[in-house]
């Protein structure tokens, strides 16, 4: 299995980032996706997830900002990422699978200037 994040960068507050997560070897529809960040000093932490039946929750953090969303079809999973504050800068992980065996992948870093 593999996973392959995309889309982080630098933005100014209040700017936008879409992150994506292309896996291979594993089928999305029957398994959990998630979204984590961990910045600096600080414990991985989970800001969105999808469910197996496609049900979706939010970190109190971002909800209203953020979006996840996924394409089977694509196997790829989606974070729209909108109203960033400089508090959302972390490295961001994409997380696939069911318990108890699930995968990681590299990380992308998001960077929000103030």
């Amino acid at each position: 299995v593999q996973l392959q994040a995309s889309g982080g960068g630098l933005v100014q507050a209040g700017g936008s980032l879409r992150l994506s997560c292309a896996a291979s070897g594993i089928i999305f529809r029957i398994n959990r996706t998630g979204w984590y960040r961990q910045a600096p000093g600080k414990q991985r932490e989970l800001v969105a997830e999808i469910t197996i039946g496609g049900s979706t929750n939010y970190a109190d953090s971002v909800k209203g900002r953020f979006t996840s969303s996924r394409d089977n079809a694509k196997n790829t999973v989606y974070l729209q990422m909108n109203s960033l504050k400089p508090e959302d800068t972390a490295v961001y992980y994409c997380k696939v699978g069911t318990a108890p065996t699930f995968y990681w992948g590299q990380g992308t870093q998001v960077t929000v200037s103030s």
